[in-house]
């Protein structure tokens, strides 16, 4: 704070796009989730399922990391990429709309999180 008032804080331009993708992807996650839960063969989508929660809480992470200037940004983005890249992976196997859709946007975060990582 400066003289009372809250700076806000500057994230560079090489975390902006990353963290824009995470958040995307995560969105995008947070939806297919949803969906698939109530698909008549749910069942059939538990590891799916599981890999749309890992993407969703290490999506988070890599956010905070990167907004923080974290020193492990770097590392945090790596696994992140990983896991995208299952989750995408995972959501290929079923033709519904909101897992393509969410594929495409895992595999575009990955790309941003190999990019940063890197």
């Amino acid at each position: 704070m400066i003289g009372g008032e809250i700076m806000p804080v500057v994230v560079s331009n090489t975390y902006q796009q990353c963290i824009e993708a995470c958040m995307k992807c995560l969105t995008a996650c947070e939806q297919c989730l949803t969906a698939c839960v109530q698909e008549p063969d749910a069942h059939k989508r538990t590891q799916c399922i599981q890999t749309l929660r890992d993407c969703i809480d290490i999506c988070v992470i890599s956010t905070q990391y990167m907004a923080r200037n974290s020193q492990y940004a770097k590392q945090i983005c790596s696994i992140c990429a990983t896991i995208c890249t299952d989750c995408a992976t995972h959501c290929e196997m079923f033709k519904d709309e909101h897992c393509q859709e969410c594929a495409k946007i895992c595999r575009e975060c990955a790309e941003q999180c190999r990019m940063m990582a890197s």
